[in-house]
């Protein structure tokens, strides 16, 4: 499938968003489907996109199999197939959509991001959707997301997804983010990673409590001292 135009991709990505957060208006007029491209909160970079514009990314959609128009309807309304087109499961369907409307993000954005649109257990469940993508891209040659390199005072790295392109990704890979953790011989672990230390730490404290319990239990029977 060739790569999308940043007019397409945000065509296809606010069809993906109001599916999830207005779907009594679900699917959209050209119109709701302009004002959803066109809003100033939510979207990163904000466009302008006009109605000509939206069309012909509507019919290019189409006929990638990307975006149909839903019958029975005297207003043309359309709706997307994003997950099927791609192939991709319901929680990579949801960050890829996210990338496209709100660009890079890191995997604890994209977790508050997707309240509306799914929900996320944890930071790590977003980390292992983002790299069964990765994989995924890597094994098939089609890659969806990059990683990109960890910006000056951040704890996560971003991740910005490819389905416009590589273009993108060239010019902020040479960013110089004049950040020294970057080159730190101690890289600092993902708030999932914490996420999972913070788990088993708590599975690890219970153990103990029991285990002081039991012990405690074991030295009243034998009449042993407890201090």
């Amino acid at each position: 499938m060739r790569a999308l135009t940043p007019i397409e991709a945000r065509v296809l990505a606010t069809l993906m968003e109001k599916a999830r957060t207005v779907p009594d208006s679900y699917p959209l007029s050209l119109n709701a489907l302009l004002l959803g491209c066109n809003q100033k909160t939510s979207r990163d970079p904000v466009m302008e996109i006009t109605e000509p514009q939206a069309q012909a990314a509507i019919d290019a959609l189409k006929a990638q199999s990307l975006v149909f128009e839903a019958s029975s309807s005297r207003v043309p309304r359309f709706e997307h197939n994003f997950q099927r087109g791609f192939g991709v499961s319901e929680p990579q369907a949801m960050v890829l959509g996210l990338l496209m409307l709100r660009g890079p993000l890191t995997p604890g954005e994209l977790r508050t991001h997707s309240e509306r649109w799914y929900k996320f257990a944890d930071i790590a469940s977003v980390e292992d959707t983002l790299a069964e993508l990765k994989t995924r891209g890597e094994d098939s040659g089609a890659e969806t997301v990059a990683q990109l390199p960890r910006a000056a005072g951040m704890r996560e790295q971003r991740w910005l997804q490819l389905l416009c392109g590589k273009a993108l990704l060239s010019s902020l890979q040479h960013t110089n983010y004049g950040d020294s953790a970057i080159d730190s011989e101690a890289e600092p672990i993902s708030l999932g990673q914490a996420e999972r230390l913070q788990q088993r730490v708590g599975v690890l404290e219970a153990q103990v409590l029991q285990l002081q319990s039991q012990l405690a239990n074991l030295q009243k029977e034998l009449g042993l001292s407890q201090a």
